[in-house]
C-alpha cells in the first residue's frame, strides 16, 4: 500500500443518480456506498447526478426542460466547488444525454483538478451510444483513468471502439432476499422492467396471453412504470388479459416481497447489460425466463440457471414458462443452481475488486506525485548549480 493510503484515508466520491430515480444505477450505487462506508481505509461520500434544489426553489424542478437546466447547473457548480477535496471520482454512467450532462463534466472536472477518475459505465445501449455519439463520448472516455463495466459483454463492446474496460460485477445482497423452493410452482408471474421500448414489455404481455389460454387462472403483476404505461394497459385489454395488474413503481426496499410473492419471472428486453432484476430473482429462488439480449448470457446460462429464448419471441417465452410449470423438478434445479451462481455477485467478492482498484489508483497518484517532486527538485538543483557557476565566472565588460 502506498504512503498516501498509510498516512490518511483515501477520499472517494461516488457520483450517480439518487434513489429519487429508481433504477439499476441508483440501486447499485446505494449498495456500493453501504458496503464501502465500513471500510477503515476509505472516506466515501456521495453526490447525486440529480441534486434537489434548495427549499423554495424546488418548484423549478417540476417544470419540463427547466428541470434539466437548473439540476445540471447545480450539479456542475457543486463539482467545481467540491471535487478538489477527493482523491478519486467514481462516476456511474448511463448513455446519451445522461452521459453528456452528468458524466462527461465529472470526468473533465476530475482532470482539471488532477484527480483519478473511474468511469463506471452500466448501460446495455453502449454500442449504439459509442457508434452515434463518437465526438462527445469516446474522447472524454479516454480521459478517465479506468473504465469499469459490470459484465464481459460490455468489455467486448468497448473493445470494438479501442477502449479498454475492466469488469466488476453488480452487487446482489443475498441476505435481502428470502430464498424459497416453489413447490408446487404456481402460474403467478412477475415482470419489473421499465415500461419503455428497450425492455419490450409488449412481448411479455403477448407471451402471457398464450399462457393464459392454457392456464386460465394464471396471473401477471407488472411492477414498474414508464411513459408507455397507457399504451401497454391498452394492449392488455386488446389481448383480453385477465388477472393482469399494473401496480406502477415499486420502492427499492419493497422489491424482495414482490419477488417472494411470485413464482416465475419474465423479462423480454431487447438490449441489456447485467439486469439487477435477474440477479435478484436468482437470489430469491424465483425461476427466470429471459431473452438472450446483450450481457444476459454472461450472467445466466440456458438450462442451468434460467430458461432463455430469442429476443422478441413471445411464443418461445410462453412455451418456456409452461415447461417450468409442467416440470417442477426442472424449476427447482434451475433455481438452486442460480442461487449458487449468484454468490459471485455478493459483496465479499465485489468488495475486494473495488478496494483493489481504489488502492491501485492511489498508488499511481503517489508515484506520480513523487516523480513530479523529484523532477522539480532536480530542476531546482540544476538552476542552483547554474546560478553558482554564473556567480563564479569573471565579469566581462565592454
Amino acid at each position: 500500500m502506498s504512503d498516501l493510503t498509510q498516512t490518511r484515508l483515501l477520499r472517494v466520491l461516488l457520483l450517480a443518480p439518487s434513489l429519487d430515480i429508481l433504477g439499476g444505477q441508483s440501486r447499485q450505487c446505494a449498495r456500493l456506498l453501504g458496503g464501502l462506508k465500513s471500510e477503515p481505509s476509505l472516506q466515501v461520500d456521495f453526490y447525486p447526478h440529480n441534486p434537489r434544489m434548495p427549499r423554495g426553489f424546488r418548484w423549478l424542478q417540476r417544470i419540463k426542460y427547466v428541470r434539466t437546466i437548473v439540476t445540471s447547473l447545480l450539479y456542475w457548480g457543486w463539482l467545481l466547488a467540491c471535487a478538489w477535496r477527493y482523491d478519486i471520482l467514481h462516476v456511474f454512467s448511463a448513455s446519451y444525454y445522461s452521459y453528456l450532462l452528468s458524466v462527461a463534466p465529472a470526468i473533465l472536472i476530475g482532470r482539471l483538478y488532477g484527480k483519478k477518475v473511474i468511469l463506471n459505465y452500466r448501460s446495455g445501449e453502449a454500442e449504439d451510444h459509442l457508434s452515434n455519439w463518437k465526438l462527445s463520448a469516446i474522447p472524454t472516455m479516454r480521459l478517465a483513468d479506468v473504465i469499469v463495466v459490470p459484465s464481459g459483454y460490455l468489455v467486448e463492446v468497448f473493445g470494438k471502439f479501442g477502449l479498454r474496460a475492466r469488469p466488476i460485477h453488480n452487487i446482489v445482497e443475498l441476505e435481502r432476499f428470502q430464498y424459497r423452493e416453489r413447490k408446487p410452482l404456481r402460474p403467478v408471474f412477475l415482470t419489473s422492467r421499465l415500461l419503455e421500448p428497450l425492455y419490450n414489455v409488449p412481448c411479455v404481455l403477448r407471451a402471457f396471453a398464450l399462457i393464459q389460454r392454457r392456464l386460465p387462472d394464471a396471473s401477471l403483476t407488472v411492477a414498474a412504470d414508464g411513459w408507455m404505461r397507457g399504451e401497454l394497459e391498452q394492449l392488455a385489454r386488446d389481448l383480453e388479459l385477465r388477472q393482469t395488474e399494473f401496480i406502477g413503481r415499486v420502492a427499492f426496499e419493497e422489491m424482495p416481497a414482490m419477488y417472494d410473492s411470485a413464482d416465475i419471472y419474465l423479462t423480454a428486453t431487447n438490449l441489456d447489460n447485467m439486469p439487477s432484476s435477474i440477479t435478484e430473482s436468482m437470489a430469491a429462488g424465483l425461476p427466470v425466463v429471459t431473452t438472450d439480449a446483450g450481457g444476459i448470457p454472461f450472467i445466466v446460462t440456458h438450462e442451468e440457471s434460467c430458461l432463455m429464448v430469442r429476443c422478441d419471441d413471445h411464443e418461445g417465452m410462453a412455451a418456456a414458462a409452461i415447461r417450468l410449470l409442467e416440470d417442477n423438478e426442472l424449476a427447482l434445479r434451475l433455481t438452486a443452481q442460480a442461487r449458487v451462481a449468484a454468490r459471485k455477485f455478493t459483496w465479499p467478492v465485489v468488495r475486494d475488486e473495488w478496494i483493489s482498484l481504489y488502492h491501485e489508483l492511489a498508488a499511481e497518484s503517489a508515484v506520480g506525485a513523487t516523480n513530479k517532486h523529484s523532477a522539480e527538485g532536480a530542476e531546482y538543483e540544476s538552476q542552483g548549480q547554474a546560478r553558482s557557476e554564473a556567480s563564479a565566472s569573471p565579469l566581462v565588460t565592454k
